[in-house]
């Protein structure tokens, strides 16, 4: 029981950190192509489709605080993100920074939840698009036939009679090509579908400006039903924890330091510049939106859809057709830049938590000519296939924010710990009044994680107790840690006969 405990809370020093990938992956990324992919894993769904469904569930318009407030939580995780980034410049974001400071249990749990942001997102988003590409298609008069666009299996999990979300399988297999064939083409890609999408975001807060009736404003902050979480200040805190599923993905940029041309300066340029871009969009869309309808209308699979359709009833003209189908293209490619992100992030966690032992060895492989881990590209991608084509959006978000919440907490804790056991080492970037931005990050995390529903606590369980197990059956015994002190048992018992 000692030496499992030893390994447990066992951390891997800074310097002896298996650089996952050095000379393996293509450094082709400049500060520019770093905020495009947190940009690009940043804005999708939950601007397009959550921030919409919580105004109308928990928030009302008062959407812009729970907004803010999960601005903050990410901002104070993103400071600790960067100065992490700076400090162990290597693939894995929170999981090679836990592994650092916290453990390698630790470690292994945070790794573990990165897989709710990573690929659960991008099968989350997957089932939005389909969504999407299904109401843009009926415009033009093309239905699709509903049980090959919808989950098979309700947030519940009880068959809803339908078949399978072809749509969302496709658009994930198609995004986990591109990432297969290379980092830089991934990046090109990319980089077209933020200016697209951020093109549009601003085109429709431009044009739904005058529209705007300042009456869908009061309430601004909609009485409590008496239930935790509906309307009131609990459904602003309740909010900002499914709201930050918005957030998600500005620390992608964390998990691609390897192929960043310059990763103690650009990866926190890159995260950092990611968050301030997407929270102005954020806030400035979801003011329009509850601003030019009434909140509870946008209870919708496609809120913004369903906003647009109520104005132009509302103000009949031929001016909300082209406005109507531009911003639902630039819709449908923001959420692809979203898939596109998620699944270039998850591989390089899979990776680093591959060259520490605690996966097999396989997830470590990098193609030889595009220079990417392939393995672990193709079995997030069969994985985020999966998911999408079987569940529904919102069995989905909930687990999503959980994870990521614990993985932010664990991140902030981790820069004050550092701070403390290693405080001579090189910081090219510093978080900026440490003790205090550390520990309220750290209780901000886990305070909003409160207000989750109990339903999404005993999710988490579940995907924790099957987690240790894995580590238990295969991590632990194959770990760089546990080999290591394996050898260091040898040489003492050797010592010792001798």
């Amino acid at each position: 029981m000692s030496s499992f405990l030893r390994q447990f809370f066992g951390v891997q020093s800074v310097s002896q950190m298996p650089v996952g990938g050095e000379g393996r992956l293509r450094r082709a990324l400049g500060p520019v192509a770093l905020i495009a992919v947190g940009l690009g894993a940043t804005i999708g769904t939950g601007l397009f489709v959550f921030a919409g469904q919580v105004a109308a569930t928990h928030t009302g318009p008062a959407i812009t605080i729970s907004l803010i407030i999960a601005a903050v939580v990410c901002t104070l995780a993103a400071l600790c993100y960067s100065e992490f980034a700076s400090f162990v410049p290597v693939s894995g974001s929170a999981y090679s920074y836990a592994y650092a400071t916290l453990g390698e249990g630790v470690a292994w749990f945070i790794g573990w939840n990165l897989m709710l942001e990573y690929v659960l997102s991008a099968s989350a988003v997957a089932v939005s698009w389909s969504a999407y590409v299904a109401n843009l298609l009926r415009g033009w008069g093309i239905d699709l036939p509903h049980a090959l666009i919808n989950s098979p299996i309700d947030a519940h999990f009880r068959l809803t009679g339908d078949i399978i979300n072809v749509p969302a399988i496709l658009i994930v297999v198609v995004m986990s090509w591109i990432c297969y064939v290379g980092i830089q083409k991934s990046s090109v890609i990319n980089s077209f579908m933020v200016y697209l999408k951020v093109g549009v975001i601003v085109v429709f807060v431009l044009f739904a400006m005058k529209y705007v009736d300042t009456n869908n404003w009061h309430p601004y902050i909609p009485e409590n039903t008496g239930a935790k979480g509906d309307f009131g200040w609990s459904g602003i805190m309740t909010g900002a924890g499914l709201i930050l599923f918005s957030y998600i993905g500005f620390d992608t940029a964390s998990t691609t330091a390897l192929e960043s041309r310059n990763p103690k300066r650009d990866v926190a340029i890159g995260i950092l510049g990611a968050l301030v871009i997407s929270c102005v969009l954020y806030l400035a869309m979801s003011a329009v939106l509850t601003g030019i309808v009434p909140y509870t209308t946008l209870k919708s699979d496609e809120p913004v859809a369903a906003a647009l359709d109520a104005v132009a009833k509302a103000h009949p003209g031929q001016q909300f057709v082209w406005i109507s189908t531009i911003v639902k293209i630039g819709i449908i490619a923001g959420m692809t830049s979203v898939i596109l992100m998620s699944l270039l992030g998850q591989p390089r966690i899979l990776l680093a938590m591959a060259d520490d032992g605690l996966l097999p060895s396989a997830m470590s492989r990098c193609h030889p000519k595009h220079k990417t881990p392939h393995v672990a590209t193709i079995v997030t991608g069969v994985v985020g296939a999966a998911v999408a084509g079987l569940f529904p959006l919102d069995a989905l978000a909930d687990l999503i924010s959980i994870g990521i919440l614990l993985a932010f907490a664990v991140v902030c804790a981790g820069v004050l710990i550092l701070r403390y056991t290693r405080p001579d080492h090189p910081r090219p970037f510093r978080v900026p009044f440490a003790p205090v931005t550390c520990v309220v990050g750290t209780a901000l995390c886990l305070g909003t994680s409160y207000f989750l529903s109990d339903g999404t606590w005993i999710r988490l369980v579940g995907w924790t107790i099957l987690g240790f197990s894995i580590y238990g059956f295969y991590g632990y015994r194959h770990s760089r840690l546990h080999k290591a002190g394996r050898a260091r048992d040898g040489q003492v018992a050797t010592a010792s006969i001798k």
